[in-house]
């Protein structure tokens, strides 16, 4: 993957929101490669939901998260293996117990190393907050749900199965009626399709279609996607109704026996037509080449 400028992807816990009692999240501020990160306090536990890229970004929030317990024991999860999401919780060993659903934990063991040698090529800003990064291993690996009792508050973790990534996983909060989603909603941007054959070819458009469609029936009042805005379930109907809406395009074209490059570049134009302020237009081309797969799967092709 060829380098290209990035911001610094820094991650500012000093801008910490609270959206319900003992509950922050420290926004990404629309910067790429920074998440969204939770905060989920009970009386005698906290859970800490993602890490930022690197050492650096996780000693940050470990801070952050320290002063913020006040004694309480700490937890750490991750949304999914991805890197801004995952490589800093080597950070938090010793000091907070890091659960993942097995489907994830799969994913950091099988394909860590290659994500991390793929992110630091990215920029130099990357490589940079990469530089001592290290795969972490996780303490607790739990099948598909993990309700997590902070003390007055159970968290639910739940794996939802492949979409975004083999090893997806949601975080709600009930009494709180909040969800944070990791990658699989964004706000202001074309859905993150990590496509990258022969690599990787986890992610998939129609599973991630049906999971979107079960959490907007869920309809948690507020949603915390992995990058963008904070909202409420319109977040989860929004992309829904893009990743039908990629499908779409994408098969109606692929049904006429199109290429997959001439699919790519009038998929890109009407897309790009229809939300011309989102940001992340790459991802438009990897997410037709994983539906134009998938078409193939499903024995559609003519």
């Amino acid at each position: 993957m060829a380098e290209f400028q990035l911001p610094d992807p820094e991650v500012r816990t000093a801008g910490a929101e609270e959206l319900a009692r003992d509950l922050v999240v420290v926004p990404n501020h629309n910067v790429q490669l920074v998440p969204n990160i939770g905060v989920i306090g009970g009386s005698h536990s906290v859970l800490v939901v993602d890490t930022g890229l690197g050492t650096e970004n996780a000693e940050e929030v470990l801070a952050f998260a320290r002063e913020y317990a006040k004694g309480r024991k700490l937890y750490l999860t991750s949304t999914h293996f991805h890197p801004e999401h995952a490589f800093g919780a080597h950070v938090f060993a010793g000091e907070a117990t890091y659960l993942v659903n097995r489907a994830q934990a799969e994913d950091l063991d099988h394909k860590g190393a290659g994500y991390l040698a793929m992110f630091r090529g990215l920029a130099p800003t990357v490589a940079e907050r990469l530089a001592d990064a290290e795969i972490p291993t996780p303490d607790v690996v739990y099948d598909q749900t993990h309700d997590l009792d902070l003390g007055g508050r159970i968290v639910q973790l739940r794996a939802v199965g492949r979409a975004h990534s083999k090893g997806d996983q949601v975080v709600t909060v009930s009494d709180a009626g909040l969800l944070f989603t990791g990658d699989l909603a964004e706000t202001g941007q074309f859905a993150i399709f990590p496509w990258f054959p022969p690599h990787d070819t986890d992610v998939s458009g129609l599973r991630w279609i049906e999971v979107m469609a079960a959490l907007a029936a869920s309809a948690p009042r507020v949603v915390v996607p992995g990058h963008g805005d904070v909202g409420g379930p319109e977040v989860l109907e929004g992309v829904l109704a893009y990743l039908r809406e990629l499908r779409d395009e994408t098969w109606k074209r692929r049904d006429s026996a199109m290429n997959q490059d001439t699919i790519i570049e009038e998929v890109r134009a009407v897309l790009i037509e229809r939300h011309p302020d989102w940001a992340g237009r790459e991802w438009i081309e990897t997410g037709v080449a994983c539906l134009c797969s998938e078409h193939s799967l499903t024995g559609q092709d003519n």
